[in-house]
């Protein structure tokens, strides 16, 4: 048996990454911008000048703990913070972030891809992102 799953194409991951480079130019901020398919393979990825080095990394992981989970990197710590086990554990979990900067690429209700957002604060991150999804009519989840 088999099941069909949709995917993010490489074109409308390389037109998020333009948005996102178009929001964070508006904000004054240089932002690493990471775009993985629904199976964590990077299809899009682009540092702008000056963004901050350890946001490359930040910024790929922030899409791949989206794509991991399905659910938005700001939306982890509502979830683990009342968990000591979880909240714990969670941090000796490579990759995974838990903070924002990182959501979902939806169509049609299916996760077909994640969008990772680092080189401000994480609220500036979570900003870009949002713009990006926004300016290409998807939903911001």
């Amino acid at each position: 048996m088999s099941i069909v799953k949709r995917s993010i194409d490489a074109a409308l991951a390389q037109r998020l990454v333009d948005a996102a480079i178009e929001v964070a130019r508006a904000g004054g901020k240089p932002m690493c911008i990471a775009i993985m398919n629904e199976a964590r393979q990077l299809k899009a990825y682009h540092a702008m000048d000056g963004a901050p080095f350890v946001s490359e990394d930040i910024a790929i992981n922030k899409a791949w703990t989206v794509a991991s989970f399905g659910i938005p990197t700001h939306a982890w710590w509502d979830f683990i913070k009342e968990d000591g086990p979880l909240l714990h554990g969670v941090v000796h979990t490579p990759r995974v972030v838990v903070y924002g900067g990182g959501y979902p690429i939806m169509e049609d209700g299916q996760m077909i891809g994640a969008i990772g957002v680092s080189g401000g604060h994480y609220t500036d991150d979570m900003g870009v992102a949002r713009g990006a999804l926004e300016a290409l009519g998807l939903p911001v989840g």
